[in-house]
């Protein structure tokens, strides 16, 4: 059997030169923002996955069919039409934290936001700290 090509597996690219080639600046700026706030949270060195994302942390997981891959704790993608924030947990079940956080839209574990400015930042640093893979 073919081994799986993993699209978003664990790089050795340069974080700082793929937010530097981020063309749009405000995307360029959150990205910087944010690359900031969640080495704090989670005391984890950023790794670039895949080809547009920046994670912190790493755990090893097994899916129904048996097979394990690896993924990150937490971490954000500088897209075109906003920034993508992942979250390890069903941030639905945050109707308090949403409702105060400001104009996002989200899936159950991402937070789609179009510039950082639109929303509260400490409120988006209580929802990054619940994703709390990383102690695991």
């Amino acid at each position: 059997m073919a081994k799986k090509k993993l699209v978003n597996a664990e790089t050795d690219k340069d974080v700082n030169e793929f937010i530097e080639a981020v063309p749009n600046k405000v995307r360029k700026a959150d990205s910087k923002v944010l690359l900031q706030l969640m080495e704090k949270i989670t005391g984890k060195e950023p790794k670039i996955w895949g080809k547009s994302i920046v994670g912190f942390g790493k755990y090893s997981y097994k899916r129904k069919n048996g097979e394990e891959h690896e993924w990150f704790h937490t971490g954000f993608s500088p897209g075109k039409a906003h920034l993508s924030i992942y979250l390890m947990y069903d941030i639905n079940q945050e109707d308090e934290l949403l409702a105060k956080l400001g104009e996002h839209r989200c899936g159950k574990g991402c937070l789609y936001i179009k510039r950082l400015e639109q929303v509260d930042l400490g409120v988006l640093e209580e929802l990054i700290s619940k994703s709390d893979r990383w102690e695991r």
